[in-house]
Order: C-alpha cells, then structure tokens, then sequence
C-alpha cells in the first residue's frame, strides 16, 4: 500500500507563498510521474503541474511563470513553490503519483488526502 501526504497549505495574502510538499511511503519500486492538481469550490479538479522521473516538467497555463514543481526522488517526495499567488488559486490542491509497489510489478497511480490554500487578503 503506497500514501501521499501533503503538507504546506493555508491561508496567505495576494502576492504571497507557499511551498507545498508531498510525501510517497510503502514498499516503493519505483516512481514514474508525480503531479499537483487543485479544485475549486464548484469546479472540477485539473492538473496543475507534473513532472517527469527525468525531471521533465509541464503546467497549466494559469501557473506557469508563477509555480515550480520539483522532486526529491531520494526521499520520494515531491514540492509545489507557488509564488505571486492570487484570490483565484485558492482550492484544495492534490499530489497524485504513478507508482510500482511490492508485490505488484505495475504501476499504480495514487493520491494524496488534498491541503487547503485560501489566498485572502
């Protein structure tokens, strides 16, 4: 059984940060993507950023410039720096994971419980 952890959210003014974090733990294989997701109130949960076991990266247009995802894969984490940040990224955000975990030998994708950001003046 493999767990995503978040940790990192909460409320922040316009134009301030936050650095969200994401923990993979079990009996971990290997790791192949990990990627943040957020939802709206009212909205359907959509990709935020993802980023590759090679340290590819894409995102959403509405992030990118302002968002960088990075991983640790020694500690199987995964972190989300979120500068600049306006009313409208306010959400519950996600850490998903493409994961290989004993016993199985295919991949899996899991996700974590999700971490509130409210950015609020």
């Amino acid at each position: 059984q493999v767990q995503l952890v978040e940790s990192g959210g909460g409320l922040v003014q316009p134009g301030g940060s936050l650095r969200l974090s994401c923990a993979a733990s079990g009996r971990i294989t290997s790791i192949h993507y990990m990627a943040w997701h957020r939802q709206a109130p009212g909205e359907q949960r959509h990709m935020v950023a993802h980023i590759t076991s090679g340290g590819s990266t894409n995102y959403a247009d509405s992030v990118k410039g302002r968002f960088t995802i990075s991983r640790n894969n020694t500690q199987n984490t995964v972190y989300l720096q979120m500068n600049s940040l306006k009313p409208e990224d306010t959400a519950v955000y996600y850490c998903s994971s493409e994961v290989v975990a004993a016993p199985h030998y295919y991949s899996m994708v899991y996700w974590g419980e999700g971490t509130l950001v409210t950015v609020s003046s």
